[in-house]
């Protein structure tokens, strides 16, 4: 039980350590995308470690696994993992970690079917609002102008995605904004920004008592919207995003005393104003490359007992 138990130990250490680490620093901010992909390689290192202990806990409590699992290993390798003296501890970890496995699954399940529930209620009343005229075809990026004196806009993803726009926000965007939203917009449907937001949002609602995956959360919701910030700004300048946010959000009240929701949006219009201030593209590559090799620690802890016996 001594590599379960370490892998675990290791797992708990990152989910303590890495968060900590990411809040001091200051370059999240500068490269987003940089930044989503540190947090994706955290959040897997943590699974890694359970799934490792719980697949090597698995075969220390039951003989079937064990030689389903070492089947095809060399001599020496299975005598390298002690499976004597655990007692129920293992059996108890290998199903606490394969329950826990499931209901990350169920609450992900949950997650896009609630998305795609609400999607599909959206979809039915654009169609109700703005239907479409005879012999008209949906069609891939289509402008959908809605009634209505609230600015706002929004990408509707699905079989023929587009984007919906009020006429309210017409009214308030001028020039190039209304592009910039645009561009926006399909900055977060080009990344797959709703699979990450769905996967974050399971693991911290399956285990709401576990303070890294409500980081996770939290982070990929603030992320996606700086990344697709800068997608937009890259195209349509960075004075013509920032506008175009203030212009979709000033009525509601953000740039005051702004509701928890929305406190994010001053941060990101300053963000904007102010000159950028990017990594070099070697501590750019030398971050990726580092948060890469995190989730492969708890796999070589895993093989260090059969490689000695290789080796």
């Amino acid at each position: 039980m001594m590599v379960p138990a370490a892998l675990l130990l290791l797992g708990a250490l990152t989910a303590v350590v890495a968060p900590r680490l990411l809040a001091r620093a200051d370059w999240p901010d500068r490269e987003p995308v940089v930044a989503l992909w540190v947090w994706q390689c955290v959040v897997a290192a943590v699974l890694v470690c359970c799934a490792l202990s719980m697949t090597l806990s698995a075969a220390a409590a039951w003989q079937v696994v064990r030689g389903q699992l070492f089947a095809s290993a060399p001599h020496g390798v299975m005598e390298a993992y002690p499976i004597g003296g655990t007692g129920p501890w293992a059996a108890a970890t290998a199903v606490t970690l394969a329950c826990a496995g499931a209901w990350s699954v169920a609450m992900l399940v949950r997650e896009v079917l609630r998305a795609r529930s609400r999607r599909r209620r959206r979809r039915a009343e654009l169609l109700l609002r703005a239907p479409l005229l005879p012999g008209e075809q949906p069609a891939y990026g289509r402008l959908v102008v809605l009634e209505g004196e609230r600015a706002d806009a929004w990408w509707m993803s699905g079989a023929t995605p587009g984007l919906v726009v009020t006429t309210g926000a017409l009214q308030r965007l001028k020039g190039r904004q209304l592009d910039a939203v645009l561009a926006h917009e399909k900055g977060h449907a080009r990344a797959r920004h709703d699979w990450l937001l769905h996967c974050s949002s399971a693991l911290a609602d399956g285990f709401p008592q576990v303070p890294v995956f409500a980081a996770f959360r939290d982070e990929m919701h603030r992320l996606v919207e700086l990344a697709a910030d800068d997608m937009a700004s890259r195209r349509h300048g960075r004075l013509t995003t920032a506008l175009a946010l203030v212009e979709l959000n000033e009525d509601r009240g953000v740039f005051g005393s702004a509701p928890a929701g929305q406190a994010h949006v001053p941060q990101r219009v300053h963000r904007l104003l102010t000159p950028p201030d990017r990594l070099t593209p070697t501590r750019r590559l030398g971050l990726t490359a580092t948060a890469a090799l995190v989730p492969v620690v708890p796999v070589l802890v895993a093989f260090v007992p059969g490689l000695r016996a290789l080796g």
